[in-house]
């Protein structure tokens, strides 16, 4: 019999909240339910709701995650990157490469198989208004690759980074429960974290992760079912379809179970391997050349002309092209940021914010960027040079399938390549989801960073259900609607995650204040010479001395 604390159901009785922990999962099967029964009426519905957004508000997704961008960056470079999530002496859990491919894997994994080979093509083939490039002609092909970058780089990772830093610093340095409530620590300190009326939050967060997890698993599934069938012409029925997403809840459910260490930790860095030998493989035996002058260009791009794009709303010819890409990629990273939050958290117990938003930002982009020029930039030089007609393919077997194809024309043992890609389909899967669903279990309960074993099975096995519903229903494209439409909230969230880091950080923080001492000052360094300190160097609105 184990002896685990938290292994028996006692335990996970006594850990979950009840009104997050029960109420979310109803209100989610509600939702997903209702989804699947009529997907045509509630995606009729969650399309105008989408539409209205992109067309009315579609500013504010822009300036919330421009605002983010440029508060990363201040705090990568900043005074304010020096912050230890954790005491003074603390060590990192995790080496800093097992830190970068847990988080990498649990980011944006899943969409960079499914995504990258084919959305330059998409960008190709319709042409892109920033540019005023002409659609499937040269000029176009770096541009396609570059507006590529802008929705998979530093933008994405720094919505998740600021949730995931506010949570980090006030569940490390104060004490504070991990979960996506504690973002509202700045204002109403941590000791009302366990109010009932801040719960609400935490409900909703279960809504959009379940939702946001689900359509990850169905993305997948149908990318593995697309490419068995291309590869080897097998079709399988909704019994298939239902057998293979069980198997993947199986095995995420079973890492998310077996813990960080045991579980996330090393399928991540099994990730991260086959990753890199796929890139690698791609690049060499691949238009070597091509790649490198389309990717430099598009890089350059990307850099000179960042600004302009992540703020180029399209508003004198509308702004369906915007809203269709920018705008939801920008929502649909919204709706992840809480998530991806609190297993940021999890895992940076130790580390500066400097180290955290490095990871976040560099690392993971210096891994991504080259997917996106060496799988994007490829899919677009077969295209082009007439190797294969690789549109055609998108429009009529689905984006999901592009991948193999490309590999049997770049390179021989084409088919060997393709095996892997589907394993790394796979693989990329279970560690984005058992990542999100330790973040289920654990904003589920009082805030516990180890939630019981019974908690994570629970979440994963419901992640699974709904999602094998929504396959066989064909509700996963209105699901993903409806997740984007959650996503607007959560840009109020970052602008209170900005604010609220920058009054506590600049008032109230007692490391960096007390950096600020002069050489005599530091020679005493007793706590009645710290408070004396701090209390001059606060504003006469907090009770201080004006500077």
């Amino acid at each position: 019999m184990s002896t685990d604390p938290k292994s028996g159901i006692a335990a996970f009785r006594d850990e979950i909240d009840p009104f997050v922990f029960l109420g979310g999962a109803i209100v989610t099967i509600l939702a997903i339910g209702y989804i699947a029964a009529r997907p045509d009426v509630a995606g009729e519905f969650l399309t105008s709701a989408n539409n209205f957004l992109w067309s009315e508000l579609g500013w504010v997704f822009l300036w919330a995650m421009f605002l983010a961008v440029a508060f990363c960056l201040w705090l990568l470079v900043g005074p304010w990157g020096k912050i230890k999530l954790g005491g003074p002496d603390e060590e990192p859990e995790f080496s800093y490469f097992s830190f970068l491919a847990m988080l990498f894997s649990a980011g944006l994994s899943t969409g960079l198989v499914f995504y990258g080979p084919a959305e330059a093509l998409f960008h190709y083939s319709s042409g892109l208004p920033f540019f005023g490039s002409e659609a499937e002609s040269a000029a176009i092909v770096p541009d396609a690759i570059q507006y590529t970058m802008l929705h998979w780089g530093i933008s994405p990772w720094s919505a998740y980074l600021i949730v995931g830093v506010t949570i980090s610093y006030y569940v490390h340095r104060k004490g504070a429960p991990i979960k996506p409530s504690t973002v509202f620590a700045p204002f109403i300190g941590v000791e009302n974290l366990d109010k009932n009326w801040v719960k609400p939050l935490d409900l909703l967060m279960v809504v959009v992760s379940v939702g946001g997890v689900a359509v990850s698993l169905g993305f997948v599934v149908t990318q593995f079912l697309g490419g068995v069938a291309y590869n080897y012409g097998a079709e399988v029925g909704d019994l298939g379809t239902i057998l293979v997403t069980v198997g993947l809840t199986v095995g995420f459910t079973a890492s998310a179970a077996l813990g960080v260490k045991r579980g996330i930790r090393r399928i991540s860095t099994f990730n991260m391997y086959l990753f890199l030998f796929l890139l690698l493989v791609a690049f060499v035996f691949g238009p070597t050349a091509f790649l490198l002058n389309a990717g430099t260009e598009a890089l350059g791009g990307y850099v000179n002309n960042f600004i302009g794009m992540s703020l180029y709303a399209n508003a004198a010819n509308g702004v369906e092209w915007v809203g269709g890409w920018t705008i939801f990629y920008w929502a649909w990273w919204f709706s992840f940021a809480p998530m991806i939050g609190i297993f940021i958290a999890r895992i940076c117990r130790g580390r500066t914010i400097r180290q955290v938003v490095f990871a976040g930002i560099i690392g993971t982009t210096a891994a991504s960027f080259p997917w996106f020029i060496v799988m994007g930039g490829s899919s677009l030089w077969v295209q082009t040079s007439g190797s294969a007609d690789l549109l055609t393919i998108v429009f009529e077997q689905g984006r999901e399938v592009v991948a193999f194809p490309l590999f049997e024309t770049l390179m021989p043992f084409g088919g060997v390549f393709a095996v892997a890609y589907l394993v790394l389909v796979l693989t990329f899967l279970i560690t984005t989801v058992d990542s999100t669903t330790l973040s289920l279990a654990m904003f589920t309960t009082d805030g516990s960073e180890h939630p019981s074993t019974i908690n994570r099975v629970t979440w994963g096995g419901l992640v699974g259900l709904l999602s094998s519903l929504l396959l066989i229903t064909g509700g996963l494209a209105t699901l993903q609607n409806f997740v984007v439409l959650l996503g607007f909230p959560i840009a109020f969230v970052i602008g209170l995650c900005v604010v609220g880091l920058t009054i506590e950080f600049e008032q109230t923080n007692p490391v960096l204040l007390t950096e600020r001492y002069s050489k005599d000052d530091r020679e005493d360094t007793d706590q009645q010479t710290v408070a004396g300190y701090l209390s001059k160097r606060r504003p006469s609105w907090m009770g201080g001395a004006d500077d």
